[in-house]
């Protein structure tokens, strides 16, 4: 059986001619989605903002106005309502009322009879609640664990090879978790636990990516002590440009499914990792090896340049 082979052996794509136009293209992506963040903010689930969430399914579509009027009319507090994966579902939050668990369950059993009351095909899939100091210390955990892991992955860069990758690495990343927070700023997708561990998945899966590029330049870095540095960024890429296209690839056939078959619970978090891998293998390719040239990275980075009869070595 002949193997599959899509990338062909020995390419030679000049993506260091490109480095202007993806630091560009990056640039605008970044400040972007700083200015969504900035001016519509985050969806922010049950799990950040506290409260009480059911998540309601119809047989067909309804009118969030009446739905809305008939939750208020309760007074159980200001309720918001919204669309989720469908006209046909909705996702009614409400505050946490005072008490304890038998005043929340009042709550949840009189929206459910008021409900089913006006809609006899209403379903209700799941009640969530979440008390306002545990999702304080949930919002802070998370910080503190996206923070420290990007901190984390820089030293390990440093150390690894030289503080040129651990600077190119953070900015690729910076990148890659600032888009990915700016697609659910701009599509106002819940943004849950399930997200922060997609975000940490992101930088797992494009810290992994560069360090493979990365080990590969150092490789020819003391491979080939005379070649301009241009040239050895690409033939770096290009070398391990088989496996990146392989490892996206599955990966993104993997997601797809599950984002067309995995339902309305894992639409958010399968996007965002969609969006990751995609965000993630552009900067690895694109931007953090052509990085390098602007950090000063060179011949002599990890080895003195050899000097006397040793020929240089121009592009393939």
């Amino acid at each position: 059986m002949r193997l599959l082979k899509i990338v062909p052996d020995n390419t030679n794509i000049r993506f260091v001619r490109l480095r202007w136009i993806a630091f560009a293209v990056t640039a605008i992506l970044t400040l972007s989605s700083i200015a969504l963040l900035v001016t519509r903010g985050l969806n922010f689930g049950v799990d950040f903002v506290g409260g009480l969430m059911m998540e309601v399914k119809f047989e067909e579509a309804v009118k969030l106005d009446e739905l809305r009027s008939t939750v208020d009319n309760l007074g159980v507090g200001s309720s918001a309502l919204q669309n989720f994966g469908g006209p046909d579902t909705v996702l009614v939050r409400l505050p946490l009322p005072p008490g304890d668990d038998a005043a929340v369950q009042k709550v949840v059993q009189n929206v459910q009879t008021a409900i089913s009351t006006n809609h006899q095909d209403a379903s209700f899939r799941r009640v969530e609640t979440v008390s306002g100091k545990v999702s304080e210390e949930l919002i802070r955990n998370g910080i503190i664990a996206i923070v420290l892991s990007m901190g984390a992955i820089a030293v390990f860069s440093w150390f690894r090879f030289e503080w040129h990758f651990g600077v190119s690495t953070i900015v690729a990343l910076v990148h890659d978790v600032t888009v990915t927070l700016g697609f659910f700023a701009l599509t106002q997708l819940e943004f849950d636990l399930n997200i922060v561990a997609a975000v940490l998945t992101i930088i797992g899966y494009s810290l992994n990516d560069k360090v493979v590029i990365d080990d590969r330049i150092r490789e020819n870095l003391r491979k080939y002590r005379q070649m301009d540095i241009g040239p050895l960024i690409d033939l770096s890429v290009n070398e391990t440009l088989s496996r990146t296209y392989a490892t996206t690839m599955a990966l993104t056939l993997a997601l797809g499914s599950l984002l067309i078959l995995g339902g309305d619970v894992l639409f958010g978090f399968t996007a965002a990792m969609l969006l990751g891998i995609v965000v993630g293998t552009y900067s690895s390719v694109f931007v953090s090896s052509s990085l390098l040239i602007s950090l000063g990275v060179g011949p002599q980075t990890f080895a003195p340049v050899e000097t006397g009869a040793a020929e240089k070595v121009g592009s393939r």
